[in-house]
């Protein structure tokens, strides 16, 4: 018997030596070895260690994985790749990691491609890149080594200096940076130590561990309000404020509305209309007009903000528009994507004003379905600005002035909602976290605001819209193709992915059916009422978002698999979205017949567009994690109510009551019993007292430490 283990522990021991053998070379793809050479790498030196090497070799050889360059000198195989992989060179984006390692995001796998830390080549989170690929070996991920920076995405970093003399270096804030930035002395642009700056790289020496960069903007000091809201905007790369020709072009536009300009639109000013915004909202770019028409029918009009009608294609505005490409939403502010004079003022749709518009009218009969529609131009002169809470009230029973036309277009909104659901659109439910600042900035409450009936109802008419543009650009009309145009698409869920999501969710005791495309969208939507209010609430829908597909902007459409539409664009915010300017344009040209525009160039439009929203999403995010630390900074030992969110081995995740603040429980602070992580089933088990904390659990925490400028927040069991 003691012989049998010995021999099954040799044979675990000369696999475990064989793969290290396999590593180095993987690790090393140009390189050759002779047997010494690998037993020097790999640190052996006795007899039988190195003559294990040679029989690992002449095995490694046999199955292909490695070739013989020369006598007893072998090189990685290059031909040794994964299968349905035509070249063992491949394009993609980097996603890089804390720890240094990275994931390439490519459109030429299905797989991201796992890159080690020593194998990333000066490349940094976001890079477009090459990557040579290893060879597959089974049931392990793909793996591979940068080996050129295609482009270099991030122009820009912010970061704490720290000096060391005659040189400093920027410490980044971003975690996914991991590396800090050595800037000479003479470089520093006054920046003293301790305090935020933005800097470039400059130079990055091949066989530099650092970049050499120098400061471009000093910010001042860390945790100060408006140093970390311009340092959230940095790091994405947006700019704080307009060119100043910018600004000069925008204040020189003529915003007088002619008699003749009139007389090319249809005329709304004498129909009921009115504008349903946030309460602190200051640019409003849609609009929604309602009258009875004789035949019973309803006409609901959704007039958007003619922004095109001032802005024109080239101009400096329209430049600087399609550079930033979005507005970004901040806590406390709005950076927005065209200069104020136009976003808060000439193309906003402000009550008891004659106003520009861009509009889809429809009539519609009482059970919301479509029976004519018109797309063009038009005046109108808005008789109210009312808010999402002003709305809600008249829906749930409030006395208004308009309170009839509101309940009319509250009751076709919901058919139209019904509708979509039906076809298998999916119910994801949107909860924002907002704060009450002080003057200062300081948050003094954290609060989440839930979607309701109100905001329901102005989201459901411009999915209409959105939805009926793209299909009269779109669709296919006799034997003329559809002409170039901007949708906004989203794909299907990645089969491996939602299983993998199924998998999760069924050990949490809850069923997801992933068949047709209809069963998954239903189940989807069955799974989330189920979890409403619950402890895994937040964690499931997360992970239900990243298991879809992304929305994106593109010329090529596949549809809307999130809203089950067919064809579907963005053509309700040109204020702030410039992807919904270029519809308006287009729109306007093919209505009025003509060419279709160049295809290669929208592309590329669309996908700058794409990038530059994720940034935003980046930045308010940032921003809104900065405030919920910010929030508790002041509540460091006092005790709260909340859910665990999430189970790691590094400790329990926990959400508070009411504001959405996550922080962590170390698992070091639990000093009671040694605590594992079981993985299987989600939660964190004693070893000699078995006490679980599952996910889901209600958990009372107190605040044990806030560290604003990585925006952590540190707990510990009440």
């Amino acid at each position: 018997m003691a012989k049998k283990r010995k021999k099954r522990r040799n044979k675990s021991s000369a696999h475990s030596f064989a793969k290290a053998v396999l590593d180095v070379f993987r690790q090393n793809p140009f390189k050759g070895f002779n047997f010494r050479q690998l037993a020097h790498a790999l640190g052996v030196s006795d007899k039988a260690s190195k003559e294990l090497v040679k029989e690992i070799l002449d095995d490694l050889s046999a199955a292909n994985e490695i070739v013989e360059m020369n006598r007893g000198k072998y090189k990685l195989n290059p031909a040794s790749i994964s299968p349905g992989i035509n070249s063992n060179v491949i394009t993609g984006r980097v996603d890089m990691k804390q720890t240094g390692k990275a994931y390439i995001i490519t459109d030429e796998l299905t797989d991201d491609v796992f890159i080690a830390a020593n194998n990333t080549y000066h490349a940094l989170n976001g890079d477009i890149v090459k990557v040579r690929l290893f060879p597959k070996r089974k049931e392990r991920k793909i793996e591979g080594r940068i080996i050129e920076i295609i482009e270099r995405k991030r122009k820009q970093f912010v970061g704490v200096i720290e000096h060391s003399g005659k040189y400093a270096f920027l410490i980044p804030d971003d975690v996914s940076i991991p590396i800090d930035i050595y800037i000479p002395g003479d470089s520093l642009k006054g920046a003293k130590n301790g305090e935020k700056a933005v800097a470039r790289i400059t130079d990055w020496p091949e066989h530099s561990k650092n970049p050499f960069g120098e400061v471009i903007n000093v910010l001042g000091k860390p945790g100060e309000h408006e140093v970390e809201m311009q340092s959230i905007l940095a790091d994405v790369g947006f700019p704080v404020g307009f060119p100043k020709h910018v600004e000069a072009e925008a204040d020189r536009i003529d915003v007088t509305i002619t008699e003749e300009e009139i007389k090319g639109r249809k005329d709304f000013r004498n129909v009921f209309t009115c504008t349903v915004d946030p309460e602190d909202a200051k640019d409003f770019d849609d609009a929604l007009s309602l009258r009875k028409l004789k035949n019973g029918n309803w006409e609901v009009g959704i007039h958007i903000a003619d922004v095109s009608h001032y802005v024109k294609p080239g101009n400096a505005i329209d430049k600087e528009a399609f550079d930033r490409a979005t507005s970004v939403y901040l806590v406390d502010r709005v950076i927005p994507m065209l200069p104020e004079r136009l976003s808060n003022n000439v193309c906003s749709l402000r009550p008891h004003e004659d106003k520009l518009c861009y509009a889809a009218v429809f009539e519609m009969d009482e059970n919301a379905s479509v029976k004519k529609e018109w797309f063009g131009r038009t005046v109108i002169n808005s008789d109210f600005r009312y808010n999402y809470d002003q709305v809600q009230a008249v829906i749930e029973g409030g006395n208004d002035p308009y309170q009839k036309e509101i309940m009319v277009l509250h009751d076709l909104a919901s058919k139209l909602r019904k509708i979509r659901f039906e076809k298998g659109a999916i119910a994801f439910s949107s909860q924002e976290v907002k704060f009450r600042l002080d003057e200062d900035g300081k948050p003094i409450e954290a609060y989440i605001k839930e979607q309701k009936d109100s905001n329901r109802l102005i989201e459901d008419f411009m999915l209409l819209a959105n939805r009926k543009v793209a299909e009269k650009v779109g669709k296919k009309q006799g034997n003329r193709e559809p002409k170039t145009f901007v949708y906004r698409i989203h794909d299907v869920p990645n089969p491996e992915k939602l299983q993998t999501f199924a998998e999760f969710v069924g050990k949490l005791g809850y069923k997801l059916h992933v068949g047709s495309r209809k069963s998954i969208s239903s189940s989807l939507n069955n799974l989330f009422e189920q979890i409403k209010g619950k402890g895994e609430e937040n964690m499931i829908e997360s992970i239900a978002v990243r298991t879809m597909a992304k929305a994106e902007y593109s010329i090529q459409n596949i549809g809307h698999y999130g809203l089950a539409f067919q064809y579907y664009t963005h053509f309700t915010s040109p204020i702030r979205r410039y992807p919904d300017l270029m519809v308006h344009r287009l729109l306007d040209l093919y209505l009025h017949g003509g060419q279709s525009v160049n295809p290669n160039e929208y592309e590329e439009k669309c996908k700058h567009s794409s990038e530059m929203e994720r940034k935003a999403l980046e930045a308010e995010r940032a921003s809104v994690k900065y405030k919920q630390a910010e929030f508790l900074l002041d509540k460091v030992g006092q005790e709260f109510n909340g859910l665990i969110s999430g189970v790691s081995k590094w400790g329990i995740f926990v959400e508070l009551d009411g504001n959405k603040c996550e922080g962590m429980i170390s698992l070091r602070y639990l000093d009671d019993d040694f605590y594992y992580l079981d993985e299987d089933n989600y939660k964190v088990v004693g070893a000699q007292q078995g006490k679980e904390f599952q996910l889901g659990d209600p958990i009372r925490i107190r605040v044990k430490r806030i560290d604003l400028s990585k925006k952590q927040m540190d707990f510990e069991l009440a």
